[in-house]
């Protein structure tokens, strides 16, 4: 088995399925290949996102509320053309009010459950940290860890 490990930025959106049922959420986003930065030092933690060279990534999913603050998820996310992976929530996802007003900030943990192309056979682990602003624009940070065969 291979090890790919990743960290990308989505940023899309996150709108109801319909008016009627506020509770099921489409999310789609996009993110360009990233580089992203961590660094400790005498100041403390410094970060940098930078976008990079490369294919974009695109992310569909459906998000269940389940109760007060949980969701359950499901998707998809394609890397280029043809290689995707399809994942579950591994328990409930977690959402609340965010420090800063106006937002809402969440995280949860996907298993991989196989895909296509480079990702036939997959399997790993991923997490969400997100926020997500009151017009429904969403970004995800996301860190995975995928075996392929």
């Amino acid at each position: 088995m291979k090890e790919l490990n990743y960290a990308m930025q989505f940023k899309g959106s996150a709108q109801p399925v319909n008016a009627a049922d506020p509770n099921i959420l489409n999310i789609k986003s996009v993110a360009q290949s990233t580089v992203i930065r961590s660094a400790v030092g005498a100041t403390g933690l410094n970060t940098h996102v930078q976008g990079a060279a490369g294919a974009f990534a695109r992310f569909c999913s459906q998000l269940r509320m389940t109760g007060h603050g949980a969701f359950a998820e499901d998707g998809e996310i394609t890397f280029g053309e043809g290689n995707s992976i399809r994942f579950v929530t591994v328990q409930e996802g977690h959402v609340q009010r965010a420090a800063q007003p106006g937002l809402m900030a969440g995280a949860s943990i996907w298993r991989v459950e196989g895909g296509e192309g480079q990702f036939a056979g997959a399997s790993g682990f991923i997490t969400s940290n997100f926020y997500l602003n009151q017009a429904g624009e969403l970004t995800d940070n996301q860190f995975g860890v995928i075996f392929v065969p």
